[in-house]
């Protein structure tokens, strides 16, 4: 019976060999095949800035939206009321989106750009050297062309017949009207509109904001002297005896130092325009107002004490027209006329 059954045991053996699946060879589909890349996107902050500094004005942006940054490229400058601070990519990746705008207050740790990380797009720099290959031979094409016909330009050569005489007389009458329009007028002959009221406004920047407010402070607090400068004014002495009979009786205007010295104030102010100019804004002012013209308040004696009545555009006038303004508005103050500026 032992042998019996090993003998049923062998014969069975290879039925349950048969009886095993077939393995099958590994098939990878077309869908398995592919590779997804998914990039994430990374934020650039504020950066630290100079101690004691929190806060500073986004000046601009170095990049626009789409552009690729390396690692450490600078893309935006802050400007605080010390140093200017520039913000630099911490990884690499393209601009995908600014998440504040030029002119904005940005604090430290205030998210500035949002990028997404990967490399360069593909394309975008090997475009730029073939643009550049077929560039040169074209240059060394057209400087070949040059360099073979060299007659040409030897021929052209009738110049120097075209300059003639008459060229210089031309532009004579414009420069004698240029003189004309660049004196000063005087107050009779100019009328009541004189000159131009033009003004240019200038931002400052936080740096400058933060001196004008510490020089203003100082100012209130600090005690201020007064200094005295001697001039020399022989000539304008001698030019007053000389001429102020003559003035007197073609025009009936007194000469005196006055006028002198207005004049003296608007060629200051021509080479100094700062001297003539004020801040204005909210808080204290953010803005410089560089104006065109020069209004000088003249003191007027009355029987009720001084009056500083305002005269308008006192660099289109002459020494003649300032005081003839002078005059006019001393009449004024002494029939206590309620318009006391000379327009």
């Amino acid at each position: 019976m032992l042998s019996r059954s090993i003998a049923t045991a062998a014969r069975m053996v290879p039925a349950t060999r048969a009886l095993r699946p077939r393995s099958h060879p590994l098939v990878m589909l077309p869908s398995m095949m592919q590779t997804v890349r998914t990039y994430a996107d990374s934020v650039i902050k504020v950066p630290q800035m100079a101690e004691s500094i929190s806060e500073g004005t986004l000046k601009q942006f170095s990049k626009s939206i789409g552009d690729y940054v390396e690692q450490d490229e600078e893309i935006a400058t802050i400007e605080t009321d010390k140093i200017d601070v520039a913000v630099n990519a911490t990884e690499s990746g393209t601009i995908k989106e600014f998440l504040v705008a030029e002119e904005d207050t940005v604090t430290v740790g205030q998210d500035l750009v949002r990028i997404e990380l990967g490399g360069a797009p593909s394309g975008d720099k090997k475009e730029a050297p073939k643009e550049e290959s077929k560039e040169q031979p074209q240059k060394s094409e057209s400087e070949s062309k040059s360099e073979s016909k060299p007659e040409p330009k030897q021929e052209s050569a009738p110049e120097p017949k075209k300059e003639s005489a008459p060229a210089p007389s031309k532009p004579e009458p414009p420069r004698q009207a240029e003189k004309k329009d660049s004196k000063p007028q005087s107050a009779a002959s100019s009328g009541p509109s004189m000159g131009n009221r033009e003004e240019r406004r200038v931002k400052m920047n936080r740096m400058r904001l933060r001196i004008a407010e510490r020089l203003k402070q100082s100012q209130n607090t600090a005690a201020s002297l007064t200094t005295f400068n001697e001039v020399d004014m022989s000539n304008i002495m001698e030019f007053r005896k000389l001429y102020k009979e003559d003035v007197l009786k073609k025009t009936g205007v007194k000469l005196g130092f006055m006028s002198a010295f207005s004049r003296a104030c608007v060629l200051a102010m021509r080479d100094l325009p700062a001297v003539n100019a004020s801040i204005e804004g909210p808080n204290g002012g953010d803005t410089i107002v560089y104006r065109d013209y020069v209004d000088i308040s003249v003191a007027v004696a009355t029987e009720k004490g001084l009056v500083t009545p305002v005269v308008r555009n006192v660099e289109s006038m002459d020494m003649i027209g300032i005081e003839q303004s002078i005059a006019d508005m001393g009449k004024k103050v002494g029939r206590n006329s309620d318009t006391l500026t000379h327009k």
